[in-house]
């Protein structure tokens, strides 16, 4: 869930300036592209404020880049899943690891110079819980570096030793709320939102002074009680689209975990506020046909006060976990002869929305850039869509494109002014919704809603870098992946897009037409986006690399071969003429190296309780234990688990909390040993094998 920070550059300029070779917008003076012998940071995580990681740079182009080869690379042990876009700032690089630990690296030698660990499993271990192993990225401004640990700990860091300045806790105790994006600085604060919509959590963003870590403002995305709406007419207007009840079932969602931007133009953040908690509307506001403001919304406020200004919001009602939290872009486009300051943004939903940032209105007409079947078209006079008919599942088992994937998740998508396109990581796949419990083994139960991604269209199952025109709203040219789950995109001013892959290729494009100029093999899969910075005069792209994140909760739709703890993480960094070589290692493995103890003997009744219970081991573990290799084992494959007592051990003690792995002292002696039966279950599914009869009633004959 994030992403954005502070110098840069900011908004894109319109086609007519572009051809003047000037680039204007989000309030900053215009500024030439960079040649040769001009060293730039890259200090906001969408490379500006505008959110459009687009590099000015030029050295590294569609005419060399067949020279462009990895001038160092740095392992990093320990670490699982790496989705941050790293930050360049003054010749050293920072990035966080799963667990936000944060790094700092010379850019010239990738030698680690620091490391800070905020050890979330010992301050509040009970927040391990809600974690699939990824942090989005850190925050820099005057000298500080900002990073929210996976318990909303927010931390200022001194750029050049690591040391802790402060830290402040950003979200109530007891809440459900997670931190697992990039904080955002502007003016002097960092502003930071949260995770926990799918757990029924409240959403908010809150800005903090940069200096001293006391909160200035604070804006929730939904409303709260009466009593605590009283007197603010942005939350009494939202609790109108709420039923009276709501908050018995939660805090709505509508959490802020990853698009926020800052427009410096009209002193304006600009919120993403993710998808309704719970996803079934019945549940999370009986009684109601509300819109449920401002879940899946964009919404404007003021940048000094929090103050509301707009919103649009893109789904009312959402009922799909349709979210606005990918990467807000700013820019000026020249739209029928006038400059007009737009968002351009393409939410989960699978459409790409044009918005006047000064009003909320929509410009054009979404176009839809991948396959959708929720809704015909939106309606130009109330920005409201016209969704065909018995799409909600509150009728019935449903099917939907895209599911909650979504068709363009937190992967960056770039902008580059010099085409006017935009380039986004999209996703196809559907997903299947029933509450009636006529769902496949691989469906997962959401707060009483059970669904699973499917795949039964053409192209279901793939990625795709496609190149997006935001003023015809059509699609460019679009290259297609091997795999659903891939890395972000960076624009350069060399007429070139990078972007990663889940086989673990990164790859450079013609930005014009898409025809890939460059690949280079990373050894593993990359979700995180690249960037480009300049030292000494000399552009380099850095990337991390290290699948995982999400991709355990969708088992084999995300599953490549990579496996636990053997491709190590690394960040890598290229430049024309590098000649650096990385160490091999092991390939993809598709098969699974299950585990057997012959002399144990299945429960059917234990079986059935533990696939009930291992639900809460999906996210790191896999839905149906269907592995990905990342954040955790494949627990068929795990030593650990073969044994019961061991198995017991390391969920009642927490031996490995450091690694990721959380305590589960709450749970019984009995229901540990369910878990085990269904793991040694699914264990000898794969292997083929049988239970052997004996006199015990209820034993499973695999």
């Amino acid at each position: 869930m994030h992403r954005l920070k502070m110098t840069i550059l900011a908004a894109a300029a319109s086609t007519a300036l572009l051809a003047a070779g000037c680039t204007k917008g989000a309030g900053e003076a215009a500024q030439p592209e960079a040649n040769v012998g001009t060293d730039q940071n890259w200090a906001t995580v969408g490379g500006g404020a505008d959110e459009t990681s687009y590099s000015r740079l030029t050295e590294i182009g569609t005419g060399n880049v067949d020279k462009l080869g990895l001038a160092w690379s740095l392992d990093l042990p320990g670490e699982v899943t790496l989705e941050a876009t790293p930050l360049a700032v003054d010749g050293k690089i920072f990035f966080p690891g799963s667990y936000a630990a944060v790094y700092a690296v010379d850019a010239l030698t990738g030698k680690q110079l620091w490391k800070f660990d905020p050890e979330t499993w010992k301050h509040n271990p009970d927040k391990m819980h809600f974690s699939f192993g990824a942090n989005r990225g850190v925050a820099y401004e005057n000298g500080k570096i900002f990073v929210a640990g996976l318990d909303c700990r927010l931390f200022a860091l001194d750029a050049a030793t690591g040391k802790q300045l402060w830290v402040t806790e950003t979200t109530p105790a007891g809440s459900y709320n997670i931190c697992t994006g990039a904080p955002r600085t502007f003016k002097g604060k960092v502003i930071i939102g949260n995770g926990g919509a799918d757990f029924g959590a409240r959403g908010f963003v809150t800005a903090f002074d940069g200096n001293t870590g006391k909160q200035v403002w604070r804006f929730y995305t939904t409303p709260g009680t009466a009593a605590e709406n009283k007197g603010d007419p942005a939350m009494e207007a939202a609790a109108k689209t709420w039923g009276a009840d709501f908050t018995k079932a939660g805090g709505g969602g509508g959490t802020a975990w990853n698009g926020i931007t800052f427009d410096a133009d009209l002193n304006r953040i600009y919120i993403g506020a993710g998808n309704a908690g719970a996803y079934d509307p019945l549940i999370r506001d009986p009684g109601s046909k509300g819109d449920n403001l401002y879940t899946s919304s964009i919404v404007a406020v003021d940048a000094d006060t929090g103050k509301y200004v707009w919103h649009y919001q893109e789904n009312p009602r959402d009922s799909w976990d349709y979210k606005a939290t990918p990467n807000i872009q700013t820019a000026t486009l020249n739209i029928e002869g006038k400059p007009r300051k737009v968002i351009m943004h393409a939410p989960t939903n699978g459409l790409f929305y044009l918005i006047d940032r000064e009003t909320g209105k929509l410009i054009n007409q979404p176009g839809k850039t991948t396959l959708v079947n929720w809704v015909k078209d939106i309606d130009m006079k109330t920005g409201r869509p016209n969704e065909e008919p018995n799409i909600r599942y509150e009728t019935g088992l449903t099917e939907i494109w895209p599911g909650t994937i979504g068709g363009h998740n937190w992967q960056a998508m770039s902008y580059s002014p010099r085409t006017g396109l935009v380039y986004i990581p999209i996703q196809q796949i559907g997903a299947r919704f029933s509450k009636r419990g006529d769902a496949s083994e691989n469906a997962f139960n959401v707060m009483g809603l059970l669904l699973e991604p499917i795949k039964q269209k053409d192209g279901d199952g793939h990625g795709f870098l496609v190149a997006w025109d935001p003023i015809a709203q059509k699609e460019a040219w679009r290259v297609k992946n091997d795999n659903l789950w891939n890395g972000g995109t960076l624009a350069t001013a060399g007429g070139l897009v990078f972007q990663g892959t889940a086989e673990g290729t990164f790859n450079a494009y013609n930005a014009k037409s898409g025809e890939r100029v460059w690949q280079f093999n990373a050894g593993l899969g990359i979700v995180g986006a690249p960037m480009s910075f300049s030292l000494n005069g000399k552009q380099y792209v850095s990337i991390l690399v290290g699948y995982g994140g999400t991709t355990a909760a969708y088992g084999d739709f995300m599953n490549v071969g990579w496996k636990y703890g053997v491709q190590p993480r690394r960040l890598l960094t290229f430049a024309i003429g590098g000649t650096a070589k990385l160490e091999a290692t092991p390939g993809p493995d598709m098969k699974v190296h299950a585990v057997d103890d012959p002399a144990y003997v299945i429960n059917e009744a234990d079986v059935v309780a533990g696939k009930q219970l291992a639900v809460s081991c999906a996210a790191c573990h896999g839905i149906a234990l269907q592995a990905t290799g990342t954040p955790g084992p494949d627990l068929r494959e795990s030593a650990i688990a073969l044994q019961l007592d061991s198995l017991t051990q390391l969920l009642k003690t927490g031996p490995l909390m450091d690694r990721g792995m959380p305590k589960f002292d709450k749970l019984t002696d009995v229901q540990i040993r369910q878990i085990h039966a269904y793991i040694r279950a699914k264990a000898r599914e794969q292997l083929g094998l049988r239970q052997k009869d004996n006199s015990r009633p209820g034993n499973v004959k695999l």
